[in-house]
């Protein structure tokens, strides 16, 4: 990139961007604007196009080696908008910082599964690079600015560029390799304790409320003297004192009221088959009162004495 000067115009630059390509630009500092223009020796027609994009992202901030790319047939350009995204001004910094990551590894890692260069700068992210690349960059910003985070994408990117290399599974759907994600929103809104359902609407007025008079006059109140009213108030008064006296005293005696016991557990009769047999018992203790520890059984006794006795004849 080259600035000449003149002494006619103090404030107009010219300048000449890639020489190949041969394009003019002038820069004019009084009205802060840039315009491009072509020579006789330009032979690409929409290389006037790219030359405005590459003024776009110079404005961008971005890098003059990185921009000066978008002059190259294969490399495209993307800016994509994502400050009228997120209403909320703390939520959007949130949001634009995750899709940058921890010392820019997200941002990393998207740059080396897409092939494109992005640089995010206020409202704005640019991008550099192929169009299927482009395509992957806006997609991942979008989510990423509707609360989706980046690193399932990123997922989803590593899994393709693996299933690219191996040429049979070019040809055939990918659904299956790829992971699915469900959202789970864990702060669910809190239903209200009291909700007010809405009465079916009626063109008819409500009815209008009785006055006290009104209420008078159908009790018979409203005929009776003023001392008349006056006994009826007390009595009324007196009455319920008397209902809330009765009340309390229940209360106390409930401490007094001694607590149900529980019914008595009759022990069960045992039946006749769960009945000790004591005669077979009394059996084997005679049995085993003959037999002495290590003895011989009654019957090898008998045998033994008389083979001696048949000797000694």
């Amino acid at each position: 990139m080259k600035i000449y000067g003149s002494s006619g115009y103090k404030n107009l630059h010219t300048l000449s961007l890639n020489c190949l390509r041969h394009i003019n630009a002038a820069l004019d500092l009084i009205e802060g604007s840039i315009t491009v223009t072509t020579t006789k020796k330009t032979f690409d027609p929409y290389i006037i196009i790219r030359a405005r994009d590459l003024i776009k992202l110079l404005a961008r901030s971005v890098p003059f080696e990185q921009a000066v790319r978008i002059l190259e047939d294969d490399v495209a350009c993307d800016i994509i908008k994502i400050g009228s995204l997120v209403r909320n001004r703390e939520r959007f910094i949130k949001r634009r910082q995750r899709l940058i990551g921890p010392n820019g590894s997200t941002l990393k890692a998207l740059e080396l599964l897409t092939n494109c260069y992005i640089m995010v700068q206020g409202n704005t992210v640019s991008a550099l690079g192929p169009f299927n690349g482009l395509k992957e960059v806006r997609k991942v910003v979008l989510d990423t600015m509707k609360n989706i985070h980046p690193i399932y994408n990123i997922k989803t990117l590593m899994i393709k560029r693996e299933l690219l290399k191996d040429p049979e599974l070019r040809l055939q759907n990918w659904e299956r390799f790829l992971p699915k994600f469900k959202h789970k929103n864990l702060n669910k809104r809190k239903e209200p304790k009291k909700k007010n359902i809405k009465k079916e609407y009626t063109p008819f007025p409500p009815p209008q409320p009785e006055s006290q008079i009104d209420k008078e006059l159908a009790s018979g109140e409203y005929f009776l003297k003023d001392s008349q009213k006056k006994r009826k108030r007390v009595e009324e008064i007196k009455a319920k004192q008397a209902e809330a006296i009765n009340k309390r005293q229940e209360e106390r005696n409930k401490a007094f009221i001694p607590p149900k016991e529980k019914p008595v557990v009759k022990p069960k009769k045992a039946t006749s088959e769960t009945k000790i047999d004591i005669e077979v018992i009394k059996e084997k203790v005679k049995k085993a009162k003959r037999k002495k520890l290590g003895a011989l059984p009654v019957e090898e006794v008998k045998l033994k004495m008389a083979t001696v006795k048949k000797k000694k004849k």
